[in-house]
């Protein structure tokens, strides 16, 4: 154990969209070991923001990638699913019992992507464990790499705004990417004030290659497979190359209307080369836009095929020129 993490604990961490509970497990259910669902080959969890060796203003943002497994809230059993767990400056908890519910193993069972958090000035470690409905690691576990970052003493944050639901604090800061200012329609269900959905890759304008992993970002709501009804949930809808659909009911289901509800926050496409566009919509258990409705930017992507490689000529000795016969 480093020294910076020897029988530490965060004395000030306040996250957005995070659950903290503290001393909700007993000592009894805590010790007794609990079966582990099976993780698929090749998985993986990892930081998006921030990056290794970042300095950081006491309240910052965080967030998580997930390869090869989708995002599902607790208490909620599905294969190749899970949801994200924050270890701060402590060890990695066993595996094979519940996650600790306290000020360093922070859960975020609302199926969150991204958060808000506020840690005092100082050296800091963080590490992703990813975890099933019952906030135990999957077998063999998925542990991104430990995070460590620097965090200095800024400007006093704005106070936190949002809404407890199901147990769950949602926070939104500014309004990117949703339409405000209508009332929820019959039927579709509300989005909270600030929520966005955009592209964490590839930006708007960039080149990519026919086969290319398309990753999305969420703020202020939850991830949730379709036919889970959560308060503040949804999920993905790539749109590719098409114009935006009515939001007043469930969105298509083709080729051009790309339904993520397994929960993912990645997919992989095969495009053609030439010009493309991509959009997200951000949708309930039913496939029908929140109200406002949670949807990015249409970007324009160019699709490029790689250069073919260059055939290295043979070395060797010259052929012999053939001599004339007379």
């Amino acid at each position: 154990m480093s020294a910076c993490r020897a029988g530490r604990r965060v004395g000030l961490a306040v996250l957005s969209g995070a659950v903290v509970l503290v001393g909700v497990l007993g000592a009894a259910e805590a010790q007794a070991p609990r079966p582990r669902t099976k993780s698929p080959p090749g998985a993986s969890v990892y930081f998006l923001e921030p990056q290794p060796g970042a300095t950081v203003g006491t309240r910052f943002k965080i967030r998580f990638g997930l390869s090869g497994m989708e995002v599902s809230p607790s208490g909620t059993p599905k294969p190749n699913s899970g949801h994200h767990h924050v270890i701060i400056d402590t060890d990695l908890p066993p595996f094979d019992e519940r996650i600790p519910a306290d000020f360093n193993n922070v859960h975020f069972g609302g199926g969150q992507t991204e958060a808000e958090l506020t840690l005092p000035p100082g050296e800091h470690t963080l590490q992703l464990l990813f975890a099933d409905h019952d906030h135990i690691p999957h077998d063999p576990p998925l542990v991104s790499k430990e995070l460590r970052i620097r965090v200095v003493e800024d400007a006093a944050p704005p106070p936190p705004t949002g809404q407890a639901q199901d147990g769950h604090l949602h926070h939104g800061a500014g309004d990117a990417g949703s339409v405000a200012g209508v009332p929820a329609a019959a039927g579709r269900r509300p989005s909270p004030p600030g929520a966005s959905v955009y592209f964490v890759y590839p930006p708007d304008g960039a080149v990519i290659r026919p086969r290319t992993t398309i990753r999305f970002g969420l703020k202020g709501m939850g991830v949730a497979p379709a036919g889970i009804d959560k308060a503040n949930t949804g999920h993905h809808h790539l749109l590719v190359d098409v114009e935006t659909p009515p939001l007043d009911g469930p969105l298509p289901n083709d080729f051009n209307h790309i339904h993520l509800g397994k929960g993912q926050t990645e997919h992989r496409l095969d495009l053609k080369p030439g010009e493309h566009t991509l959009q997200l919509v951000f949708a309930d258990e039913r496939h029908i836009p929140h109200d406002p409705p949670i949807l990015s930017e249409r970007i324009r992507v160019t699709v490029k095929l790689p250069p073919k490689p260059v055939k290295a000529k043979a070395k060797g000795k010259p052929k012999p020129k053939a001599r004339r016969v007379r």
